[in-house]
């Protein structure tokens, strides 16, 4: 009868929009969920019934076709924190670990990640991001992985290089025959002298200090020393000289020819250690000018440097927009340690959800596809920030307002199909 199948389609109208609430009010729940993507209702029309001899058909009400993910990208939020970070287009961060009561990869767009104990980057449940791990040189490779990063060092580099920047006065006077048995006699014996600190093989620190004696109009000799105690064969408190050479400058000052020798052992360390001191590229094949010079004014050194460092420690780690995790050492170096990698599928909105805003594969959302930030579709990195829900308030509202009154509606039908049903009932008694 037609009044009892009036009152299941209004019943099943009930229930969608009872529905259509559910999800409506998960929405609104998580308005302040990070990386939420918000849901969406789909409802068609049940089985309609075609009437005989006629070409009329009545609909049997409705049920839900889907609850839609939509995959909208959310406003960006500034946080300062180094370690979160938010994808700006389409994509997801994959995670490695247990939720849900399994095991396996999930996605994500939410990035509030942190460093655990054992220095890999992990979500706020431990699950571990997944990415493209550096080698020592930071040179990233192919394969994906956990992002073993808080447990980075940095290597010493022994010195090859020294480099001095400075004036040696042209009317000094020339002083007794170098003496380089002790500190004493060799200041007493030169001119001027200046220091660096230079690295062995080890990371060792050796602190060389540069004589330089005139000997002559426009000629002058130089010696580096350094304490015995790191040199083999050396002692310690004396003097143990590593290398020497001879400068000349013409009549304008100007630097003309350079020599060194030398032999420098540190104990056990590398043995011999070469070193290198540019005191500037000399005339003609040079300026003359741009390293060691010798004018009317006093003596005094502008710059001296080296490139060696010692070993250091993880200081902190910054990522960029391609998700590459650089780390900044103890010693003033820096290098590539990770990458953060993205996963993106051709049918994103057919992922299932699972617990903790993270998402499944599934049949319907085909494979993913996972390769560095910016490349092949993928989304780019903004470190220091969190992607908001995309949940709109104002859209949510208007929609419980509509559903609402659909359900107010079809519970006018039921009611009305219940007094017909009552009047049918009283023309028996």
């Amino acid at each position: 009868m037609s009044l009892m199948r009036s009152l299941y389609s209004g019943a099943t109208g009930l229930e969608t929009n009872s529905l259509d609430l559910s999800v409506i009010g998960d929405n609104i729940a998580n308005a302040n969920t990070i990386g939420f993507k918000r849901g969406r209702a789909a409802f068609e029309a049940a089985l309609s019934q075609t009437l005989i001899g006629s070409q009329g058909q009545i609909g049997l009400g409705a049920q839900l076709q889907a609850v839609q993910k939509i995959i909208a990208q959310g406003a960006l939020t500034n946080t300062g924190l180094a370690t979160d970070l938010a994808l700006q287009g389409d994509g997801f961060f994959a995670v490695k670990g247990t939720a849900d009561g399994q095991s396996g990869t999930f996605y994500t767009r939410a990035g509030q990640f942190t460093l655990d104990k054992t220095g890999y980057l992990v979500n706020l449940d431990g699950l571990r991001v997944q990415g493209f791990t550096a080698d020592a040189t930071g040179v990233l490779g192919t394969t994906g992985g956990d992002l073993l990063v808080g447990n980075a060092a940095s290597s010493p580099l022994g010195t090859a290089n020294i480099t001095l920047k400075a004036n040696l006065q042209a009317d000094a006077t020339i002083p007794a025959a170098w003496d380089g048995t002790s500190w004493t006699t060799a200041a007493a014996t030169s001119n001027t002298s200046t220091g660096v600190k230079i690295y062995d093989s080890l990371g060792a620190e050796h602190q060389v200090q540069i004589y330089f004696r005139k000997t002559g109009a426009g000629a002058w000799e130089w010696h580096a020393l350094t304490d015995g105690a790191g040199v083999q064969g050396g002692v310690a408190g004396t003097p143990s000289e590593i290398a020497s050479g001879t400068l000349g400058f013409d009549t304008s000052g100007k630097l003309t020819a350079v020599t060194q020798a030398g032999t420098f052992n540190p104990v056990g360390a590398t043995q011999p250690q070469a070193l290198t001191f540019n005191f500037g590229t000399p005339t003609p094949g040079g300026t003359g000018l741009d390293g060691i010079t010798q004018f009317a004014g006093a003596s005094a050194t502008s710059f001296v440097g080296q490139d060696g460092y010692g070993s250091g420690s993880l200081s902190s780690i910054s990522i960029d927009s391609e998700g590459k995790v650089t780390g900044a050492f103890s010693n003033g170096t820096s290098r590539v340690l990770a990458q953060v990698g993205v996963a993106t599928f051709a049918a994103q909105d057919k992922l299932e959800g699972a617990v903790g805003n993270l998402y499944r594969q599934t049949s319907d959302s085909g494979d993913p596809s996972f390769g560095a930030p910016g490349t092949g579709g993928r989304a780019s990195v903004v470190a220091g920030a969190l992607e908001q829900s995309n949940v709109d308030l104002a859209s949510e509202f208007v929609r419980m307002i509509a559903a609402q009154r659909g359900f107010e509606a079809n519970s006018k039908t039921l009611q009305t199909a219940d007094q017909l049903l009552s009047e049918l009932i009283a023309i028996k008694r």
